[in-house]
């Protein structure tokens, strides 16, 4: 049987034939719920519901990870050179007869490429918002009344050019075999696609009820800015852990390995480009490297777990940001819940998919309540009218 090219264009035109015919479902829903609504509250709808979908394909690229089905078809954007798994039964079925629990299977295959449809109809909607956003700033020009959008139509262009990069991102994935370094950096393009659309879909709806951003003292902006930072932190080492296979390299809580630092081998473990499972030489990466992916994450998740509690009890006091606050409450909870369960209950699929799940949905939550503030001056902050609530730093 002659090896599959690595990169097969031919079925790309079926693909995003059939990416088109999926985003038809929810473009024809926003237009069924919004029909009587002005083209800017369509925009909005719009917006909110890409923002939506792309944090359901993240979900569905961690399950795709966590289930060993990245490599489901060893080719790309096609299947052995069809735009499904269907044309390919003969190819798949020969792959699995030969490696029965290796990473071609028909149950791989299917999760691998809806996991491509998915994406292209993320792509296809992302490219009508492009436009909408671009026709109604045109409308506004050129008919006086008509409503901007609330922001420049170059954030919907960025975001189209930024899903562009992470098609690039997935393409390498399957053709470098899960290279740890391709498979964290597509991990963290998908979250950065995230905030890209939860900024516009912010700003789409403050515009829509007339909300301008709500004032914090300087000092709690900067704990947010920090609280951010830490938590980007520790979800890149937590990608790095994931695309590793390192989280069972600790079966145990607080200690590890029956100790409170264990052998750990830095350097092999955060040797950046290096092929799956092994290193820059050609060995195999040692257990102690392992280890120190582990552990570093663990340690982190402690100062992130700790910035978001200190964040949540500033905001609570100060009466600031009530939504995100109990979003940020919730949510630390959950990552503390189902990190604990991946380490003690053998890595459960279940708590795997909500762990990540739980970092992009903090990083959401982060981006909407910064983009939901700015940092008051000396005189707002001390200048509001007697009886007023006062933002405190």
């Amino acid at each position: 049987m002659d090896a599959p090219l690595l990169y097969d264009l031919a079925p790309a035109a079926r693909l995003m034939l059939l990416g088109v015919l999926i985003a038809l479902g929810p473009l024809a829903w926003v237009g069924w719920r919004n029909r009587g609504g002005s083209p800017m509250r369509r925009l909005q709808a719009l917006t909110v519901l890409t923002l939506f979908l792309t944090f359901d394909l993240v979900l569905f690229g961690a399950f795709t990870r966590l289930t060993d089905s990245g490599l489901g078809c060893p080719d790309w954007p096609g299947c052995y050179g069809n735009a499904s798994p269907v044309g390919a039964r003969t190819e798949i079925a020969a792959a699995q007869h030969a490696m029965p629990t290796g990473p071609v299977t028909h149950g791989k295959a299917w999760v691998e490429m809806i996991h491509r449809y998915l994406a292209t109809s993320v792509g296809v909607l992302i490219i009508v918002l492009t436009v909408a956003t671009w026709m109604q700033q045109r409308r506004a020009r050129r008919r006086p009344g008509s409503e901007a959008p609330p922001l420049s139509p170059w954030w919907p262009t960025l975001t189209l050019v930024w899903v562009c990069l992470q098609g690039a991102f997935g393409a390498l994935t399957v053709t470098m075999k899960l290279f740890p370094a391709i498979v964290t950096l597509h991990l963290l393009g998908g979250l950065v696609l995230l905030v890209l659309l939860c900024v516009q879909a912010v700003r789409h709806t403050h515009a829509a009820q007339g909300r301008a951003p709500e004032r914090l003292a300087p000092g709690l902006r900067w704990g947010l800015a920090a609280t951010i930072g830490l938590v980007g932190l520790q979800v890149a080492l937590g990608g790095w852990v994931s695309t590793n296979y390192a989280v069972l390299a600790c079966t145990t809580f607080p200690a590890c390995q029956g100790s409170w630092w264990p052998a750990m081998d830095f350097s092999q473990g955060f040797e950046l480009w290096r092929p799956l499972g092994l290193l820059q030489d050609g060995s195999h990466i040692s257990f102690a490297g392992l280890t120190a992916i582990h552990y570093a994450h663990r340690l982190m998740a402690y100062a992130a777990l700790a910035a978001l509690g200190a964040l949540w009890w500033r905001l609570r006091q100060a009466g600031a940001l009530p939504g995100p606050a109990r979003w940020l409450a919730g949510l630390g909870l959950l990552q503390l819940l189902t990190g604990l369960s991946n380490v003690v209950l053998d890595w459960p699929l279940v708590a795997a998919v909500l762990h990540t799940g739980g970092a992009a949905a903090l990083v959401m939550v982060l981006t909407w309540a910064w983009v939901s503030s700015r940092a008051a001056s000396a005189r707002q902050e001390f200048s509001a009218p007697s009886g007023a609530p006062r933002v405190s730093a």
